[in-house]
């Protein structure tokens, strides 16, 4: 009954929201998805699409605001339905049919997403070839000089958590039935809570900077030395991409991000061109001989050989992580 009154509250909560942010826009830009409708900065986010080609967002123009409403009010009413039925399959089948509308449902956001990001119009004021523009399904990707962050909302919340449930309550209903080696006992709590942690942790592992198409997230320059900059990502997974070390320097002092909020700092492998690799492992040169983007003139490498190499080309000096951001 929890399950059921939780979804039906839903129905007049925002799902999901897609949140942008660039230098333009200081306060960011949201855009809101409800069940039956579209809300948020739409207006503003139209006129930025109209320039790089994408269709505009119009509620009518997605025929599942029209059915959407619909459908959860009817899983809603199954969940009252198996309460007073009282019966296990009867459940069973309940939960079988919200995990597929689950997976149906956000299949159809990425299908929607793939679309408006994808089909541009190649009379756009705006083209950068072999460029797209489609949202993350969850969590962070930089999309030219603006971040896109794509959550659950309240309703999408609700959902987890009646997801959850009702995998919880299965475990308890087939653990009745079926005998499980006590090797793989679990209790339900324990995989509720392991179940919740694995859909909602956000990743703090390192994201592959794409050089010639990734922006610095603090001069806003395209990346386009793959020997120089690094990474910086909060606990929540939002991702902060930067050219040179000075970008990352000076992003890491400007407070934009707490520093009880950062979840890691990954520095680029200057022999690996590319590679990641943590602050806590790299060893750090520099040399004005180095000549990198910002002009930080610092490289990262990820063993004393590597250092030694460039240490031997180049007159410099070796630098500490907590040298560089003070």
């Amino acid at each position: 009954m929890i399950c059921a009154v939780a979804l039906l509250a839903s129905v007049f909560l925002p799902l999901w929201r897609i949140e942008l942010a660039a230098p333009q826009y200081p306060e960011g830009l949201m855009l809101s998805i409800y069940p039956n409708k579209i809300a948020g900065d739409v207006d503003v986010i139209n006129g930025l699409n109209h320039y790089i080609g994408m269709r505009t967002l119009h509620t009518e123009d997605f025929f599942e605001f029209t059915i959407l409403p619909w459908l959860i009010g009817l899983i809603s009413l199954f969940g009252v339905l198996t309460l007073i039925i009282n019966r296990r399959w009867f459940f069973l089948v309940w939960t079988f049919f919200f995990v597929l509308f689950g997976i149906i449902a956000m299949f159809d956001f990425y299908r929607w997403e793939y679309n408006y990001g994808h089909n541009l119009d190649p009379a756009a004021a705006i083209r950068v070839p072999g460029m797209s523009y489609q949202p993350p399904l969850i969590g962070y990707k930089q999309l030219l000089n603006f971040g896109a962050y794509s959550i659950p909302d309240a309703g999408g919340w609700i959902f987890l958590s009646v997801g959850v449930l009702l995998v919880a309550a299965v475990y308890i209903e087939l653990r009745k039935s079926v005998t499980i080696n006590s090797k793989l006992e679990i209790k339900p709590i324990v995989a509720a809570g392991l179940l919740t942690l694995a859909l909602i942790s956000c990743s703090t592992n390192p994201n592959p900077i794409k050089i010639g198409t990734d922006g610095c997230s603090f001069c806003k320059m395209t990346i386009s030395d793959p020997r120089f900059g690094g990474e910086l990502i909060t606990k929540k997974g939002k991702v902060y991409k930067f050219d040179d070390m000075h970008c990352l320097q000076s992003f890491h002092q400007s407070g934009t991000v707490a520093k009880k909020d950062i979840g890691s700092i990954w520095l680029v492998d200057y022999d690996k061109k590319g590679g990641l690799i943590s602050e806590k492992q790299a060893l750090l040169f520099k040399s004005a001989d180095l000549r990198s983007p910002m002009g930080a003139n610092v490289a990262a490498f990820s063993s004393p050989e590597s250092l030694a190499n460039c240490s031997t080309k180049f007159k410099g000096e070796v630098i500490s992580w907590q040298q560089l951001i003070k």
